[in-house]
């Protein structure tokens, strides 16, 4: 490589120790010969714009940003992607050549991709679909549907209240249904996505019957630790089409790499397997 510039960038959260972007990041760093690194940042939440606003000061290209800093940092841009303005969060910063903060957010592009690689046929306005969850990650995901022409989207949350706040912020085509509702909104869907944390490792499964689930219809869950969920399991053996949440973890890597390090990073399958196990460890 003809220019020696060593180019930093990492990831900024707290706690962020269990991040597996390390390994995604750097594995693709070694695999283009590329002269950087990628590292953690544990930023506690008083200190977020300090270390922000320091990036650029201690070399840093840029630097992705997990819970609890996404919509915070946003405020913290100098510029912000559309997109990520319309989420309401960032998940990536990009130290521009004169110094300046843009923001993106590239989670909706790796929820998508992950849906594309593991059924390519499929498509957004193929039926209704059932989102659970109104946090952050559903934002992302509901936008993200929404713009790859998703018709009927029904929104369902533990705290009602969250999911009709939601549901008007976003309009058409999001509508929120009351969560003691949800085991019959699930009639005649598409697909059924899961941006919740029930469960992920450590919490309790999520309270969900499938049995007005078409079995034709596709299950999406944004979890990756473990790599199938109690809902996955359950859908897997009535013989639902499954996707986990690995595929967006790695796919929404892949435009920041590009924005900090140069190159588009491909998602080989050696690089799935080293993900994979390190998820299972």
């Amino acid at each position: 490589m003809a220019d020696k510039k060593f180019v930093l960038a990492g990831v900024m959260g707290w706690p962020v120790g269990h991040s597996r972007s390390p390994l995604l990041h750097n594995h693709w760093l070694k695999k283009y010969k590329l002269n950087g690194a990628y590292v953690l940042l544990p930023v506690q939440p008083g200190r977020l714009t300090d270390a922000v606003r320091g990036l650029g000061a201690l070399g840093f290209a840029g630097c992705n940003v997990t819970l609890p800093h996404k919509v915070e940092a946003m405020a913290l841009m100098d510029s912000v992607a559309p997109m990520a303005r319309k989420i309401g969060a960032i998940n990536t910063v990009v130290v521009q050549p004169d110094g300046s903060l843009h923001g993106t957010n590239n989670d909706g592009f790796g929820y998508i991709a992950s849906l594309l690689e593991a059924h390519p046929a499929w498509h957004a306005d193929a039926g209704p679909i059932a989102v659970l969850g109104a946090g952050g990650a559903a934002r992302a995901v509901l936008v993200a549907l929404a713009e790859r022409g998703a018709k009927d989207i029904r929104l369902l949350n533990r705290t009602d209240t969250k999911a009709l706040e939601l549901a008007a912020e976003l309009g058409a085509p999001v509508t929120a249904l009351p969560w003691d509702v949800r085991h019959d909104a699930l009639a005649n869907v598409a697909m059924l996505v899961n941006t919740t944390s029930q469960g992920m490792h450590g919490n309790p499964a999520l309270d969900l019957d499938l049995h007005t689930l078409p079995r034709d219809a596709l299950v999406s869950d944004i979890i990756y630790v473990p790599l199938e969920t109690p809902l996955l399991a359950q859908a897997r053996a009535r013989g639902n089409p499954t996707v986990n949440g690995l595929g967006m973890l790695m796919n929404q890597a892949r435009p920041a790499f590009e924005a900090w390090f140069g190159v588009m990073p491909d998602i080989t399958p050696e690089l799935r397997q080293a993900m994979e196990t390190s998820v299972r460890a």
